[in-house]
């Protein structure tokens, strides 16, 4: 019984050892890497919502297929409306003026992965020579192309 005890207690002050331990300190190499792995990640979300909102249009089709093949009457789908939109629509119902519902947004493609990393913004401005990626800010230098590209001697 007093082994487990002393098991016990060695697994506990183990435990809180262990969770002081600060986290370890990423090098450049690291840091590009965590910053791939979330990009990814954040990728990842947006095709998984793009394959599941494919897999639902796929559903309804089918379903509207079915119920009129079967002859049941079918109305649309009805769109998810923001708190604004339903107060207009509500203040038309009112008026007894018809209120045609905003079409369901269509499915959007993430497109393939590419990650652009950080340091590896170009300098050129019209970005024939860019890393693959979207550029989301111009380049982060305000330096004339004749300081950066000194003329060459000969």
């Amino acid at each position: 019984m007093n082994k487990l005890w002393i098991s016990a207690a060695l697994a506990a002050a183990c435990t809180l050892a262990l969770a002081k331990i600060p986290p370890p300190v990423l090098d450049d190499a690291g840091k590009l890497k965590a910053a791939e792995t979330a990009a990814k990640t954040a990728w990842q979300a947006k095709l998984d919502g793009y394959q599941l909102c494919k897999a639902q249009d796929k559903v309804v089709a089918s379903y509207m297929k079915t119920a009129k093949s079967s002859g049941k009457e079918v109305k649309p789908a009805t769109p998810v409306v923001a708190p604004a939109a339903a107060a207009a629509a509500a203040s038309a119902a009112q008026a007894s003026t018809p209120v045609k519902a905003a079409p369901l947004p269509a499915c959007a493609d993430p497109g393939p992965f590419a990650f652009t990393p950080p340091d590896q913004k170009p300098l050129e401005a019209s970005g024939a020579h860019s890393p693959p990626g979207n550029a989301t800010s111009p380049p982060s230098t305000r330096t004339p192309s004749a300081e950066t590209n000194p003329a060459k001697k000969s």
